[in-house]
């Protein structure tokens, strides 16, 4: 038996006692305890652990995490991680890290001073991450900084978000709607005031897009029409003289045209999406997608023959029924499609999707065969030339992995970046969009949010655009 079975098989016998014997925890004084419980959640599912009030007893035979007297948090955390190996036998690649933006943590390291090399010593030994993700992550910085620099002075990201899924996907907790046109057709002149607004505002206060970016739901919903119509205006109102990404995310091979093709390549845009989640039917099926795999191929082929500078292909490692062959087909086949640029996602439970109510503990089931095809995607596209430029995490992901872009030299996107680094000020338009105002001098991000729902977007406009002249435009 190998050091591996072996550590697996503890694990294995661990986790059965833990079925029979769920942990007790104490806390005392308790500081930050969502982060602590994250931090649990990584080594046990919920329902297999029990937190208990602090009682100020300490012999009770509960694993206590005591608080009083240590201002170090992250001792606190590291405390715990032994703790919790001791009983589980796991060991989370992530160490103690529970944060969204590991990445941006290296690089505030390294530009305090650090070289690379005591970053990856500071990221193994004091937060516990394995060798494989410190690199990661150090390489990763390394790579941003060298393709695409700080932004520059004046300059913002822009988001705006049509909030509109031919069908919602099992996994999706973002604002997507299923609607008929005439409520799409009503959406459209709200947010072609927004744009105006925000364009005029841009202008006054002398800022300008770095990059641009349509997400959702699926922007290639709207018609051919729809869509000339609001590029159009995002072009006409912004100054765009030195934009320098505009990416539309035409997601879903089912809402692709060459019409809406054209049209996007006839209005500047150089970046698309197209995201197959998944190349098999039998998943298509299972996550509720409405195309098939020969639609994905057609609307590959189509971006192709029109020209854009970069084709992005997002894919989802660990959707239910699949296992480590059916994500490496995926993988082979968007990269014979002539992806350039290709985001491997873990799959999240979240609680706002469909598949939370189906199986709220899938995250944890999946851990293994998701750990599996991350490895396979890191050596497939890194002998096809791919190098990541951004990574970021997610509360309930399967295996508490990682998300990682991944590009071709050249193809990086911009937006992406920016916004996990959050040294950028961010304008978010549409039903749903969070803006943020980056201020230099307190290194912090004021919020300012519109309505998720899109019917309240549509009647409370004005009031979108007053929230963004008090809350975002007015710090600039």
């Amino acid at each position: 038996m190998s050091m591996s079975d072996a550590m697996n098989g503890n694990e294995a016998l661990k986790e059965k006692e833990l079925e029979q014997n769920p942990i007790l925890i104490k806390i005392h004084n308790p500081v930050k305890l969502p982060q602590l419980i994250e931090l649990i959640d990584e080594f046990i599912p919920p329902d297999r652990y029990r937190i208990l009030e602090d009682d100020g007893v300490f012999d009770d035979g509960a694993l206590h995490v005591n608080t009083s007297g240590n201002t170090d948090f992250n001792e606190i955390k590291r405390e715990l991680f032994r703790n919790l190996y001791a009983i589980t036998g796991k060991k989370p690649d992530w160490g103690t890290l529970t944060g969204v933006r590991p990445v941006k943590m290296a690089g505030e390291l390294m530009e305090s001073g650090k070289t690379p090399d005591e970053v990856l010593r500071i990221m193994q030994g004091y937060y516990f991450l394995s060798k494989e993700k410190a690199e990661l992550i150090v390489d990763t910085y390394i790579l941003q900084k060298e393709m695409l620099g700080t932004p520059p002075e004046n300059s913002i990201g822009v988001y705006i978000g049509i909030p509109f899924c031919p069908t919602r996907c099992v996994y999706c907790s973002f604002a997507s709607n299923q609607v008929p046109d005439s409520e799409i057709a009503r959406y459209v002149p709200a947010l072609l005031k927004e744009i105006d607004f925000c364009g005029q505002e841009m202008r006054e206060h002398g800022l300008f897009p770095e990059s641009v970016y349509f997400g959702g739901g699926t922007p290639t919903t709207l018609s051919a029409a729809q869509m000339e119509t609001v590029l159009s205006e995002v072009r006409n109102k912004f100054p765009m003289d030195n934009c320098r990404e505009f990416t539309v995310e035409a997601g879903r091979p089912d809402t692709i045209t060459e019409e809406k093709l054209t049209v996007l390549k006839n209005s500047g845009v150089d970046r698309i999406s197209i995201n197959p989640q998944s190349m098999r039917q039998k998943t298509l099926d299972a996550i509720g997608r409405s195309h098939t795999p020969e639609d994905i191929e057609k609307a590959f082929r189509l971006a192709d023959q029109i020209g854009f500078r970069v084709i992005n292909a997002d894919l989802i490692a660990g959707l239910p029924g699949e296992n480590a062959d059916d994500f490496r087909y995926s993988l082979e086949k968007v990269l014979g499609f002539g992806a350039n640029n290709i985001t491997v996602h873990t799959l999240a439970v979240k609680r706002a999707s469909k598949l939370v109510g189906i199986d709220r503990d899938y995250h944890y089931k999946a851990a293994g065969i998701v750990g599996e095809m991350l490895d396979i995607s890191r050596r497939l596209l890194s002998s096809a030339g791919f190098r990541p430029y951004y990574l970021y995490r997610q509360k309930h992901m399967a295996g508490y992995h990682e998300n990682t872009g991944y590009a071709l030299p050249g193809t990086e996107n911009l937006y992406n970046v920016r916004i996990m680094d959050e040294h950028q000020s961010i304008l978010a338009l549409g039903a749903g969009g969070i803006s943020k105002r980056y201020e230099a001098e307190t290194n912090r991000l004021v919020r300012t949010a519109n309505v998720t729902n899109y019917e309240q977007y549509i009647s409370r406009i004005d009031e979108m655009c007053g929230r963004k002249e008090r809350g975002f435009f007015n710090g600039n």
